[in-house]
């Protein structure tokens, strides 16, 4: 597709969004809010784990490196395939680290952050109130490992207790995007 033809909302090159933070903080609603706006694939992080992980987290026990590795490089495949397509993309995960944003950084040559953030009050009342393989007694080793953006990486920060639709609506603005 020429330049002259390519849809004001397919940047080029594309652009790879993930929605990040830790459980609760709305990662999958404010991406699907993005998606109904720019139209983008959205996939659900929590989609890619093994079977093994779901099950270590529904039993309590919080994921080590180890079982991070192979989840997050399927998800840098996952947007690499879409970047060698020239498509967009947005995730949901938690990219609690920067060494894991750094492993999804891979997938694409422009990868765009929106790293929620909430009080613990409302994050655990979500976690309580909801049915997930994620048991609210993780939030505190999710705190724990969070390791905020950095200046150099590019993002920005929300708080998780605005409306989706006005994270979606700052998210494109930022991007100059529809």
């Amino acid at each position: 597709m020429s330049d002259m033809t390519r849809p004001a909302h397919v940047p080029d090159p594309p652009i790879h969004l993930v929605v990040m933070g830790v459980s609760g903080s709305g990662k999958s609603t404010v991406a699907r809010s993005i998606q109904d706006r720019l139209g983008w694939e959205f996939a659900e992080g929590d989609d890619f784990h093994p079977r093994a992980n779901l099950d270590k987290m529904a039993e309590g026990r919080p994921l080590v490196d180890e079982d991070r590795w192979p989840w997050l490089l399927r998800l840098a495949d996952w947007t690499a395939e879409h970047d060698a397509r020239g498509e967009s993309t947005i995730l949901s995960c938690s990219a609690l680290r920067r060494s894991y944003r750094n492993i999804l950084r891979g997938g694409g040559k422009r990868t765009f952050f929106v790293h929620l953030t909430g009080d613990k009050n409302l994050l655990m009342s979500r976690m309580q109130g909801r049915k997930h393989f994620m048991p609210p007694s993780l939030l505190e080793s999710q705190l724990d490992t969070l390791e905020a953006l950095q200046p150099d990486e590019e993002g920005m920060v929300q708080d998780a207790a605005n409306p989706p639709e006005r994270i979606a609506r700052a998210v494109t603005a930022q991007l100059d995007l529809p």
